[in-house]
């Protein structure tokens, strides 16, 4: 049986969650300035790309199997009862324009659980999948929508400008970094600006960082390899010399003949001071509750990426923490500013690409 957290977990209570005055104008201000990088990067390319997260590195298809005898509390919304989803998961990185892997940048993990029940979040109604938007860090790179808005902003600021430049200072961010961690520290401002080691992201663990609800509690999710052959990948550099794509590369090559294996793990909040809701750039202490195993995804051997998997699971498909079921409802100001601005993202592609936006129901419709 799964292990579970030393103390209770903490109920829900709408007094957790704060709206600041100016929250609703901010929310306003964001989606306009996630709005100006999808129409930069359009007039630039002639097609519309994600705002963030714009380039795909891997799209994978393949099972989660939710785990047997987990405990009352873990045993919330899609992890209720065992069972096995097909799911999508597409590995890219955070810019909103299409850069060179030697500009290097933290690495996100959207993932897309399909065919799943249950009374289903505002603006999702139609929909049957439960989406987890994560980042390879466990906690955000703002505390709320208001750093948010200026973290944005800064994307926005350099999308389109002088990638011979970015290339350069990525590459003296990336040394100033290995200085810090070499001292034991780790700056998340360094590896959002372009400090991010050149490694495989087949290895890394991948975060929600803003919580969610998890039936009557509520919870960060993690996403974290446990094949061996992806173990091995972890903190192992990528060869990017005259290779642009080279993060797709490798992974292309990764997965043409090695299956993969990842835990979905659960941290339940149970202290209120040391687990806000409403302060997303605090790390949640693993030694008050520690993430444990829900469920096991799997892939088999597979092109992990190809322009016919492009279209379908990448040009055609949106993921948003708002696609899903309430009871995994996003908490706090970040993950209430995402809902209309991913909403007018998805939106804005379908618009410039006349290409509708679609939501799978099984397993024929991503091929599994």
């Amino acid at each position: 049986m799964p292990a579970s957290p030393s103390n209770p977990p903490l109920r829900y209570d709408p007094s957790f969650e704060h709206v600041a005055e100016d929250e609703a104008q901010v929310i306003v201000d964001l989606t306009a300035t996630m709005r100006t990088i999808n129409q930069k990067t359009f007039d630039d390319f002639g097609h519309a790309n994600r705002s963030v997260h714009a380039k795909a590195h891997a799209l994978l298809t393949g099972t989660m199997t939710v785990l047997d005898g987990l405990p009352e509390a873990l045993a919330q919304g899609v992890f209720a009862k065992p069972a096995t989803h097909p799911i999508i998961m597409r590995i890219s990185t955070n810019p909103g324009d299409i850069l060179d892997d030697h500009v290097s940048v933290p690495r996100g993990l959207a993932l897309k659980i399909v065919g799943v029940e249950g009374a289903r979040l505002p603006g999702s109604e139609t929909l049957t999948s439960q989406d987890f938007v994560m980042i390879n860090a466990p906690a955000f790179s703002a505390p709320d929508a208001k750093g948010f808005l200026k973290v944005v902003k800064l994307l926005a600021g350099t999308t389109d400008k002088g990638e011979g430049l970015k290339r350069a200072l990525s590459a003296v961010l990336r040394g100033a970094e290995s200085a810090v961690e070499a001292l034991g520290g780790k700056s998340g401002t360094l590896i959002a600006l372009g400090g991010h080691p050149l490694t495989n992201p087949a290895g890394e663990t991948f975060y929600t960082q803003v919580p969610l609800r998890h039936g009557p509690y509520m919870a960060k999710l993690s996403l974290a390899p446990v094949s061996p052959e992806l173990l091995a990948l972890t903190d192992a550099e990528v060869d990017l010399k005259d290779k642009p794509n080279g993060l797709r590369d490798a992974l292309v090559v990764f997965f043409a003949t090695h299956r993969g294996e990842w835990e979905l793990r659960v941290q339940l909040a149970t202290d209120r001071e040391t687990m806000p809701i409403e302060d997303a750039s605090k790390v949640w202490p693993e030694d008050q509750s520690p993430y444990v195993a829900v469920a096991r995804i799997t892939v088999v051997p597979q092109s992990a990426y190809d322009e016919a998997r492009h279209q379908v699971l990448d040009e055609a498909i949106a993921f948003s923490p708002w696609h899903g079921i309430e009871a995994h409802r996003p908490l706090g100001s970040v993950m209430r500013a995402r809902k209309p601005a991913y909403e007018m993202s998805s939106g804005f592609r379908a618009e410039h690409n006349k290409c509708p936006i679609h939501d799978p129901k099984s397993a024929a419709d991503i091929g599994v």
